[in-house]
Parts: C-alpha cells; structure tokens; sequence
C-alpha cells in the first residue's frame, strides 16, 4: 500500500518513514505542506499521515482543501494539539482518525492498518478470503484448512505488498502500472516487468489460478480459487 507521510520534524518523519516500510508499505514523505498538499493530489496514495503544525502551510486547510476537490483518501492526523475542540475540528475538516503526540508506533499501525481494511470494505480484524488468511504483523500468508494448523508462506517484502493489495481488491482488475504505483514509493527503482515477476513467484506459492491474467487490462485477485474444495 502506498502512504504519504506529511510531518515537519524532520527528525520524526525520517523514522517514521523508515518504520513503515518495514510494515510494508511503500512511503513517500516531506516536511512541506506545500509539497504535500500537491502530492495528496497528484500521487496514488492509499492513506495519509498528516501533520496539522507544518510551517508553510495549515495542515487543516490542506485536508479541506483535499475534501472540497473531491479526494476521498483516509487520513490520519498526526499532532501534537491534543484538545477536543482541535480534534472536533480535524473530523470535520474529513479527517478519518486522530492521534496526538507523544504516541507509541504500534497504535499508529494498527489505526493505518484498520483505515485501510475499512476503506477497502474488510470489516474483520484480519485480511482473509476463503482458505487463505494474511498477517499484517508478520508479513507473512497463511492456508486456513485446519484452524489449529494453518500452514505458513513466507513472502517477501514486495510479495507481500502486492498481495495485501490484491487482497483487499478482490476480483478488481489492475493494470501492471497501477499496481507498480501501490507496492512502491515515489523513489524507488523499478523495472519494466517487476510486476509480471511478483505475480510469477505469487502464483508458484498459491496456486497458479489465485491471481489471474485478464489479456490487455492486467491482473486481478480470484476468490474462487480460494474456497474449500470440501
């Protein structure tokens, strides 16, 4: 999943830029609003961090400013100003949560991890389709035949990505470019056919109809595939 990251202590936001992308996500940050504000705008993000006391810009008037163009993107508040009038105000500037600072990371995770199933209409704890059930926190996938023997698959960090993805955007056919554009940041190095080959190593791990081809449109998710054969 693809996040921007809005925080102006430079300090704070390259940790936790770095953190998240241990929990698989792929991040773009700044300490701009400006810079923000236009990123919110213009890049796929799947969820946003926002900081409210940015220095060249209100994060307030960017999250109106994000609402009012239509752009329905989860955002989490991430600051400092902890009275209830501030948090009135952020829900209704189209803040979708609210955490103040000082904070501790793993209830900043678990928050984005719930945005995010929720967006995606997942209305359980955990991301599960048929046999096949995915560990946030591990990073990892696991078959859910026997429910006191669920047999682990271990992935990789963009594996996972591109899973978690698919996962939460069941039979939704995606092209190979925007499914490039939610399993990496902005920066990173990508290769022309990155994508093919995740989907290849995918398949040799779950079965070779999980994720299906759809010839010129790209690839998509089949919960068919998934179900018990009982």
């Amino acid at each position: 999943m693809r996040l921007l990251l809005i925080e102006d202590d430079p300090s704070l936001c390259l940790e936790l830029a770095n953190r998240l992308r241990q929990q698989g996500f792929a991040v773009d940050a700044t300490n701009s609003g400006i810079d923000g504000a236009h990123m919110g705008e213009t890049e796929p993000c799947d969820i946003i961090i926002l900081d409210l006391g940015l220095p060249d810009r209100p994060g307030l008037d960017i999250l109106a400013g994000w609402r009012a163009r239509k752009i329905a993107t989860p955002v989490l508040i991430l600051t400092a100003r902890g009275a209830w009038h501030e948090k009135v105000e952020g829900f209704r500037a189209g803040a979708d949560d609210y955490l103040t600072k000082p904070f501790h990371f793993e209830e900043l995770l678990v928050r984005i991890q719930a945005l995010i199933r929720r967006s995606s209409g997942v209305a359980g704890a955990h991301i599960t389709i048929g046999m096949l059930q995915l560990d946030e926190q591990g990073q990892t996938a696991s078959w859910c035949q026997e429910a006191d023997k669920p047999r682990d698959i271990d992935l990789t960090g963009i594996e996972f990505r591109l899973l978690r993805y698919l996962m939460l955007n069941p039979k939704k056919v995606f092209s190979a470019t925007h499914l490039v554009e939610h399993v990496y940041d902005f920066n990173d190095e990508k290769e022309s056919n990155v994508i093919e080959v995740y989907v290849s190593r995918l398949r040799k791990k779950l079965g070779k109809d999980v994720i299906c081809t759809r010839r010129g449109q790209g690839y998509f998710l089949n919960p068919d595939a998934l179900q018990s054969k009982e």
